[in-house]
């Protein structure tokens, strides 16, 4: 069954199946199908060069190379994108909004009491721990810890 449908595409079946795993990649928020892509590309000019039914690369060969093809593409791929520090934001902490306050000036909206209150910056109330205040005192952000900014008197 499965030499049957390999055969019916002809040599191009790699090669269409690297372009949909490619095509699927660009819709996707990851790198997770670049690499079997790349395999399914590789594997697809090999086939294009040998032949789906030649006798050193039948079916079984192109599945298991490109099984052991991808595990290695996406090997090598992971180092060099580390290595280039592509999995890095350009921004830092982009996605933590309270360590992006940390220097950042507010009012205390509630006073801080027992260690707790409320301060304002910008258009969002944040829960801050910090040393006893009045509000409507300015304080600065220290530190940031799940949505609890850590603030001082200034």
């Amino acid at each position: 069954m499965m030499a049957d449908f390999i055969a019916l595409l002809g040599p191009w079946t790699w090669v269409v199946l690297g372009l949909v795993l490619l095509g699927i990649e660009i819709v996707l928020p990851s790198t997770f199908l670049l690499w079997p892509g790349i395999a399914a590309m590789i594997v697809g000019f090999v086939t294009l060069i040998l032949g789906v039914d030649s006798s050193i690369w039948p079916w079984q060969a192109q599945v298991l190379v490109f099984l052991v093809l991808s595990l290695i593409v996406a090997y090598f791929g992971r180092k060099i994108w580390k290595d280039n520090h592509w999995d890095k934001s350009e921004v830092e902490g982009l996605n933590e909004r309270g360590a992006q306050l940390i220097g950042q000036m507010g009012v205390l909206t509630d006073a801080i009491a027992n260690g707790h209150g409320r301060v304002k910056i910008g258009d969002t109330t944040w829960r801050v721990r910090g040393e006893d205040a009045k509000a409507g005192s300015k304080v600065r952000v220290v530190s940031a810890d799940a949505g609890t900014l850590d603030v001082e008197s200034v």
